[in-house]
């Protein structure tokens, strides 16, 4: 399985919901003959997409769990990850970027820039990901992938430039113009497998002298002898193009622009060629681990095979012979037989059957080398672990994981989907670090927690699908929580006498709103006041106050609590009654610092034709949304607000029946707010009668 570092690359396939990302990756796999038919997304064939292998998937169309794939394409080795779009499954496309080390940003010729095309961009910008774009569906009415690249400069501040121009647009869409080598490229054959490469027409020379240009001008920025060559006016070579482009890529300085339409088998060969031209090899990205031993000082890995192991554990996934592992292996080798360490947990793992993955179908190897991505079989650990040499204790940055906004109650139908729910919950909150379940104390709920309403539907589905696990579910419950919104002082003395030896303690300070972060704890006794051994259980007795709010028991976030003084018992005094004294000293100054009520607001973008532009702001004004910008792009118009997630149940078929079915909208989480007080009123009012039911 030897192939030189220089010829593997790792990439992912990225984009907005609906650009085409599935059937790129089908088209690819199809032309690598990686496959030897193509299947549609929503497959009519009832195939449905390689990539898309769960039946859901199919079913809808969309893909929820990245796959991972690999090809070979002019003696390279491409690894492949197919990426949700839907904003729901964020985490998929942020572990799949950690491990990448380019990207292909799909992007829709009618659509363009679009509200998930941006958060896709910020992600591949903290992981500082290369990528090259692919401007796709340029056979549909009203493509314009001109307008499109001057989206990618103003929306996402790219440094977009053509490497191609089409050959016609919408139904007259036959094939591109390459620039670097000034040839007009065709795809013939029933799938587009044959190039047909001509001189350019006549009527498009004009046009492809002037891009070829301004494509030489901006590659001399990064490639003096180019600089040079185009000053002089000497014959420019492809070759030399593509040099300075790579240098470009590497450096994230320019975005090369790639288009054609996947679904009509057009530009998806040109783009692969790109892929092996422009996109990094293993070799070209660095990569940095923390060295647990010396303070998680960044240590620079290397990526040769011969190196001591280091490994990440990007995705986990329960297959039909146990916990599959994906990983990628940095530097070092996996041989079968192998003894690594997981670094977070200390344990020692032994190696057994390692695989390589296409989609949902595997194949046994010996070995993983460095700069690789495969799978190994029956290792317990948990997505985002670390395994490496015992010699080392090295740990990858983790991945960034939003929390949850939102909540829903299961409750099982009988003892057996009791069982079989557990079980299901165990893996997917294994699986997937945004999907959490935890029984709540009071009411004994199943609560599950996750990104969104299709995040937690799918999950719901997957339970009864997978683990015939039947569940009803409860309303779905907004995330809220509680914060204060001034200054508090509290002195408190906990006493308790009660044969033998009492508890005792006194905290003195006051709790503030703080502007960022959730909870901050400032310690300013002096002269020994308290005990220094007790100063931490006085911050963890304000820790566990932030559990619950005294105002509607939601968690209490943006508080900074200090101490000042107190005092201790040298009999009574112990880490229990400090924590006790910390607990009252927060209750006694929490209502006194008038709190309030927070609430996720989400980000809704709304993509709806021109025509019914002011219903869809007539829906979003009544869900006391705030409309932030509107934008005519051609025949659609984008509305972009902010509302509360309270108000979103439901709203996909609101806004199908107010658009005739002709828009889509798109939720991602901004921040929290205050909720008013109308809205804190009613809250409070359902909350008591939830109560009473509860004492009935």
């Amino acid at each position: 399985m030897s192939i030189e570092l220089n010829k593997i690359r790792n990439i992912g396939i990225s984009a907005h919901i609906d650009s085409g990302k599935t059937t790129l990756t089908e088209r690819i796999l199809f032309y690598t003959q990686k496959i030897h038919a193509i299947h549609d997304v929503k497959g009519k064939d009832g195939v449905g997409a390689t990539m898309d292998s769960m039946e859901l998937e199919k079913e809808r169309g969309i893909t929820i769990a990245s796959a991972a794939t690999f090809c070979e394409w002019d003696e390279h080795e491409i690894n492949i990850i197919d990426t949700p779009g839907h904003v729901d499954f964020t985490i998929e496309v942020e572990r799949s970027l950690r491990v990448l080390d380019g990207a292909i940003l799909v992007l829709c010729s009618v659509g363009g820039v679009q509200s998930q095309s941006i958060t896709v961009d910020q992600q591949m910008k903290r992981y500082k990901v290369p990528c090259i774009a692919f401007i796709n569906k340029c056979d549909r009415s009203g493509a314009n992938p001109e307008r499109v690249t001057e989206q990618l400069i103003e929306k996402l501040g790219h440094n977009a430039i053509a490497m191609q121009m089409p050959i016609g647009l919408e139904a007259e869409h036959e094939g591109v113009v390459d620039l670097a080598s000034m040839k007009a490229i065709y795809f013939d054959g029933d799938n587009g497998e044959d190039l047909r490469i001509e001189e350019i027409p006549a009527e498009l020379k004009d046009r492809a002298e002037e891009k070829r240009e301004e494509l030489i001008e901006q590659a001399s920025n990064f490639c003096d002898d180019l600089a040079e060559a185009f000053l002089e006016e000497q014959e420019i070579s492809a070759e030399m193009i593509l040099s300075a482009m790579r240098k470009g890529v590497l450096s994230r300085k320019v975005t090369p622009v790639y288009m054609g339409s996947a679904y009509k088998n057009k530009g998806v060969q040109p783009l692969l060629d790109a892929a092996v031209q422009l996109l990094p090899d293993p070799s070209d990205v660095s990569n940095s681990a923390l060295d647990l031993d010396n303070e998680e000082t960044p240590i620079e890995l290397g990526s040769s095979s011969e190196d001591p192991t280091v490994a990440l554990a990007f995705k986990l996934e329960d297959g039909q012979y146990g916990q599959l592992t994906y990983i990628r292996v940095y530097q070092g080798t996996i041989t079968k037989g192998d003894t690594l360490i997981n670094t977070r947990s200390g344990k020692k793992i032994k190696i057994g059957r390692l695989v390589r993955m296409h989609a949902n179908q595997m194949e046994d190897i010996g070995s993983i080398q460095a700069g690789y991505i495969g799978a190994l079989f029956g290792i317990d650990c948990a997505s985002g672990d670390t395994f490496a040499d015992p010699k080392l204790n090295y740990s990858m940055t983790s991945m960034f994981v939003p929390n949850p906004v939102i909540s829903l109650a299961i409750i099982p139908k009988d003892n057996k989907a009791q069982i079989n729910m557990s079980k299901a919950l165990n893996r997917f909150s294994k699986e997937d670090p945004t999907f959490r379940a935890f029984v709540d104390d009071e009411t004994n709920e199943t609560i599950i927690e996750g990104m969104g309403e299709l995040h937690l539907e799918v999950y719901v589905e997957r339970m009864r699908r997978e683990y015939n696990a039947e569940v009803t579910t409860g309303q779905p419950r907004v995330a809220y929580r509680e914060t204060i919104t001034k200054r508090a002082e509290f002195n408190y003395t906990h006493k308790k006498q009660t044969g033998g030896s009492g508890q005792y303690g006194r905290v003195t300070g006051y709790m503030e709103p703080l502007s960022e972060g959730e909870f901050e704890f400032i310690n300013k006794i002096t002269g020994g006041a308290i005990p220094t051994q007790f100063i931490s259980s006085c911050e963890k007795g304000f820790k566990s106050s932030l559990e619950k709010g005294a105002l509607m028991e939601f968690p209490v976030t943006g508080i900074r609590v200090e101490i000042n003084d107190g005092a201790a018992h040298n009999v009574d005094s112990s880490e229990m009654a400090f924590q006790a004294a910390a607990k009252g000293a927060f209750r006694e100054a929490y209502n006194k610092a008038k709190p309030v009520i927070h609430e996720p607001i989400m980000k809704v973008v709304v993509e709806t034709p021109t025509e019914f532009q002011g219903s869809v702001m007539g829906t979003i004004n009544q869900r006391r949304g705030t409309i932030v910008g509107t934008q005519d792009e051609g025949p659609i118009c984008v509305i972009e607000s902010q509302v509360p997630l309270a108000e979103m149940f439901g709203y996909s078929t609101i806004l199908r029946s107010s658009t005739q079915g002709k828009a889509q909208f798109t939720m991602e989480f901004a921040n929290y707010h205050r909720v008013p007080q109308s809205i804190t009123e009613e809250l409070q009012k359902k909350k008591a009668e939830e109560a009473k039911k509860g004492a009935a």
